[in-house]
């Protein structure tokens, strides 16, 4: 399992921002190259067909112009993972997750069967199509959703009608809300909005930890979920609340409890829970909560291998992309835990699934800010390859083509952006210490340069926008287009050299640790 979430509400944040951001890590052994795109509506496809699961969807006839970040090489699949669309909707797709077997017993997953033999034959059986899954659902989903709820509506629709072949949590964002999502076997799903004042850190497994059943089928303010799904778990014993919890006695529950926890009932625990997915969650809450006794002190609350840390938290301190970067960047940092530390033994560095893995092929931090002019509301900072070596770069969304040092081609290349961070990663990781002060460097002066991108090209459009009497809900006007992208292609300029700068840098260094390096002095 790969990945690793993080959502911030919008009263959580230093700005007021809404903001969803993912880490998208390959499988073992695998190193997806990947390319951020503009998809613009007449390139949208209205027959859908997966590549790895063969389910055919059409698809409605009115899409949204949108970006994502899609595999460079398409021949396993579109993998689009994040993006933000024309209506400043944001959308991460997946964050696998983790089941147990009643579950899957009660719901199988809908998997793929091909065909077997030939058609005509008596034991032919016709290929059987599989559900959806990652590799789909950006594609299906965002370019046909106006706010984060309506992207939870159109999957949960999606999933009922399709099913999936595997577990997965997707968030929504927009200039109000974030809406989380689970997949619950293979055609159910319930779904939490994310509390204004709170941020959600989910690592690979199932961890909405409360549902309240009355809302979700009624006003779905908070909750939301599939409609049958008291009747579902009633009829296959999926509920396991214990003590006060008393069964519902409205009809529409089955006798499942108005507020139960979804965790205990549909996740998993396990040993590899322990050090793989709980251990993620507790730095980021350790992190974000810096002093709370929940996560410190002799008798913390939580410790890295705890199944029961809550869903959502409220912060000690607002939370910045920056913050968001950090943390989707960390390895454990200040920790015996820390595989580049200096504390503890090799088997601590050794203990637990790192955030800021060396199979991250891509992060995007997807921010919706209310404060400025629809067009310029969508920022993807988007940052490629390995967390604790690159930098995000902040790109407006609402443009009709990005610069091209994020088409990524196959062959390596420092021309391109994916490409020079992972050299830079691979280069840089024996020597961490000898580089890691160029690499700080390199991502606060980008980091901030995002910033300051942000902060003049908001200025330009406000005063271009007035000067030209443009209405403040425009998202199609060709000088704004050129503006956004301008400021686009700038930044990039600026982070391309200091990339290019870094790899230089780091090159240098590992080339003076070579085996057969050798001088008269060492004689």
């Amino acid at each position: 399992m790969a990945c690793t979430t993080l959502l911030v509400g919008r009263g959580a944040t230093n700005d007021g921002s809404t903001i969803i951001a993912r880490n998208e890590d390959c499988e073992d052994g695998a190193f997806n190259a990947k390319s951020m795109v503009v998809v613009k509506p007449a390139d949208q496809p209205r027959i859908y067909t997966g590549v790895n699961s063969h389910p055919t969807i059409e698809l409605p006839d009115d899409p949204l112009r949108y970006v994502c970040t899609p595999n460079t090489d398409r021949s396993g699949g579109v993998w689009g993972e994040a993006g933000i669309n024309a209506a400043n909707v944001s959308m991460t797709a997946t964050e696998t997750i983790s089941s147990n077997a009643r579950v899957l017993g009660a719901d199988p997953l809908v998997v793929y069967r091909p065909a077997v033999g030939k058609p005509g034959d008596a034991d032919h059986v016709a290929e059987q199509p599989g559900g959806i899954g990652e590799e789909d659902l950006v594609t299906i989903v965002l370019p046909y959703i106006h706010s984060a709820k309506e992207g939870v509506q159109r999957m949960g629709e999606l999933l009922e009608r399709y099913g999936t072949y595997e577990m997965n949590g997707v968030a929504f964002g927009d200039e109000k809300d974030i809406w989380y999502i689970e997949t619950i076997g293979g055609h159910h799903w319930i779904a939490r909005r994310v509390p204004d004042d709170s941020y959600v850190a989910q690592p690979n497994r199932q961890g909405i930890d409360r549902l309240d059943l009355d809302d979700a089928l009624g006003a779905q303010k908070d909750n939301m979920c599939s409609a049958d799904l008291p009747q579902w778990m009633a009829e296959n014993h999926l509920d396991v609340t214990m003590g006060s919890a008393e069964p519902s006695s409205d009809p529409r529950f089955c006798g499942i409890p108005r507020v139960f926890d979804p965790r205990e009932a549909f996740s998993s625990f396990t040993w590899l829970d322990m050090v793989y997915n709980c251990p993620r969650k507790w730095y980021m809450c350790s992190m974000l909560n810096r002093t709370s006794a929940d996560f410190h002190g002799p008798n913390a609350l939580y410790g890295p291998e705890s199944f029961d840390m809550p869903w959502a938290m409220v912060p000690e301190a607002k939370i910045s992309v920056m913050d968001v970067k950090n943390m989707l960047s960390s390895t454990y940092d200040g920790t015996v835990y820390d595989p580049y530390g200096l504390r503890g033994t090799t088997e601590d560095h050794r203990s637990f699934r790192d955030i800021g893995i060396n199979r991250t092929c891509e992060c995007s931090i997807l921010q919706v800010r209310p404060y400025v002019p629809a067009v310029l509301r969508g920022v993807q900072w988007v940052a490629f390859g390995s967390g604790p070596f690159n930098t995000a770069v902040a790109l407006y969304a609402n443009v009709t083509k990005l610069p091209a040092y994020f088409d990524t081609p196959l062959r390596v290349s420092t021309e391109s952006f994916y490409w020079t961070d992972r050299l830079v990663a691979a280069l840089a990781d024996p020597e961490y210490f000898e580089n890691r002060e160029p690499i700080a460097a390199y991502q606060q002066e980008t980091l901030a340069a995002g910033y300051v991108s942000l902060r003049e090209t908001d200025g330009q459009a406000a005063k271009l926008m007035a000067d030209k009497g443009i209405a403040e809900g425009e998202m199609d006007d060709e000088a704004l287009f050129a503006l956004l992208e301008e400021a686009n292609q700038k930044l990039t300029d600026k982070v391309k050299q200091g990339n290019d700068d870094l790899l230089g840098t780091v090159l240098f260094n590992r080339s003076l640790k070579m085996k057969n390096a050798f001088g008269a002095s060492d004689h």
